[in-house]
């Protein structure tokens, strides 16, 4: 028979052994909650349903954290992670995982919101927390383990960004660029790549015969598409930013733009770039946005061949990218 027991003032224990099967407990505030637990825990036991939970009420999401960092860390893409692992640490880090519920996990999204945090910035949050749960459950053999994420709603994305160059920006920030990243902004602005693709670009990989580049992604790790490796064609332009770039001190790595590790390291660089040339909320992704544009503006490429150039997987991931003006438009009217 279960066993239901008084602990402290606002407490019941249920206890529940069967032999040959195993031992379950578990704590509540009241008493006919740990009773009806107790039923349905032996009942699980006598049928052979009962999984036991001793791990996930055990184990803390902050040593989960530790050993996603370990196992699967080193093989991403991508800048970001060890930021959003720390900010999981700090709301959930000592909680064990099955302590860990829907209504915590959308009382983080709520406060991290009024914070001033983006929904994409809460939303990769959410997300990491439920591949830790699934890698937990699923490859770390922590048993009964529930994912509350999978019942708390994502915020909404307002993916309305549309900022491009203004009139006169290019010119001022090119000239208030050190020239290793003058180069990197025009390279940018003719093949339409990531950051993160450019720094990764390596010389054994530009065809300058074929006018062709072959960009593989951060630690030659395939793009952030899931591409091992994607092509890009090279203009005049940026053939001549090559050239530019050749005459400079080359890598020992191999690489391009050695000047900066990564994406992350190139953050800093970039705010004061913007902020001696008087140039505000102007990101180094929206020169993605301002190629990608210009590529439909000249009016040489289709919808398809874009796609191929800028990596987009569909053309309504493309639409997104592409921000035409209304004036030139109406140029085309006549």
């Amino acid at each position: 028979m279960p066993t239901v027991r008084k602990r402290g003032d606002l407490q019941w224990q249920a206890i529940v052994k069967r032999q040959g099967i195993g031992f379950a407990s578990k704590t509540f505030t009241t008493k006919k909650d740990a009773e009806a637990w107790a039923k349905i825990t032996e009942a699980e036991m006598l049928r052979g349903a009962y999984i036991s939970r001793r791990d996930a009420e055990k184990i803390t999401l902050a040593e989960c954290i530790e050993r996603y960092k370990k196992d699967v860390l080193p093989g991403l893409r991508g800048v970001g992670h060890e930021y959003i692992l720390a900010r999981l640490a700090e709301a959930f880090g000592k909680l064990a995982l099955a302590h860990i519920t829907p209504a915590k996990v959308a009382a983080h999204r709520d406060a991290r919101l009024r914070a001033g945090r983006s929904p994409s910035t809460v939303k990769k949050e959410l997300a990491k927390l439920s591949v830790i749960y699934k890698l937990a459950g699923q490859e770390w053999g922590i048993a009964g383990l529930e994912n509350p994420v999978l019942n708390v709603s994502r915020p909404k994305e307002k993916n309305s960004r549309t900022r491009r160059l203004e009139n006169g920006e290019l010119e001022k920030l090119l000239a208030a660029a050190p020239k290793p990243v003058e180069l990197l902004i025009r390279l940018a602005l003719e093949t339409a790549a990531r950051l993160g693709e450019l720094l990764a670009l390596e010389w054994r990989d530009v065809d300058s015969a074929r006018r062709v580049a072959l960009l593989r992604g951060v630690g030659g790790r395939g793009t952030k598409n899931g591409d091992d490796v994607r092509a890009v064609p090279l203009s005049s332009a940026a053939l001549v930013v090559l050239q530019e770039l050749q005459a400079l001190p080359l890598s020992i790595d191999g690489r391009v733009f050695y000047w900066w590790a990564g994406s992350d390291s190139f953050n800093k660089p970039w705010a004061r770039l913007c902020k001696k040339a008087e140039i505000e909320d102007l990101r180094f992704h929206d020169l993605r946005h301002e190629a990608t544009s210009r590529l439909f503006e000249k009016g040489v490429f289709e919808g398809v061949e874009v796609a191929a150039i800028t990596g987009h997987k569909t053309l309504q991931m493309l639409k997104r990218y592409t921000h035409l003006r209304a004036a030139d438009l109406a140029q085309k009217l006549g």
